[in-house]
């Protein structure tokens, strides 16, 4: 029985850490964990956030995903969009999807990430 996903992981070409780490820690917030000796090795590096991971693995031929994207939960969606942006990260609003508000960004290498926060209804209107 599956019962929680434990991490996404994204490519990212050979050298882009520091990049990365700029994005994922500066930009979004989130903490740099260390890689166990044997994958850091490798190249990459590893974010979290509360109980999310993101690992970011070295991928030599990397191409960015066009569609292929983590959907990140999270709270005060406006004011979050509003740090990315300060922050030079480029924000697009997306209506589609009932009952949410969210957007989309982009890393430095071109990984598509997707921003939500459920609406909630006040009584008397609908999402």
């Amino acid at each position: 029985m599956i019962t929680a996903v434990d991490h996404v992981q994204l490519a990212a070409p050979p050298g882009s850490e520091e990049r990365l780490r700029a994005y994922y820690a500066g930009v979004l917030g989130m903490t740099e964990i260390a890689k166990p000796p044997v994958l850091a090795a490798r190249g990459g590096c590893w974010f979290q956030a509360g109980p999310v991971q993101l690992h970011l693995g070295v991928e030599t031929d990397f191409r960015a995903a066009k569609k292929a994207h983590p959907g990140l939960r999270v709270t005060g969606v406006e004011a979050y969009a509003a740090r990315l942006a300060a922050r030079g990260a480029a924000v697009t609003w997306d209506d589609d999807l009932p009952g949410h508000r969210r957007f989309y960004s982009y890393d430095p290498v071109g990984n598509r990430l997707e921003f939500l926060e459920p609406v909630t209804a006040r009584p008397g209107t609908a999402v």
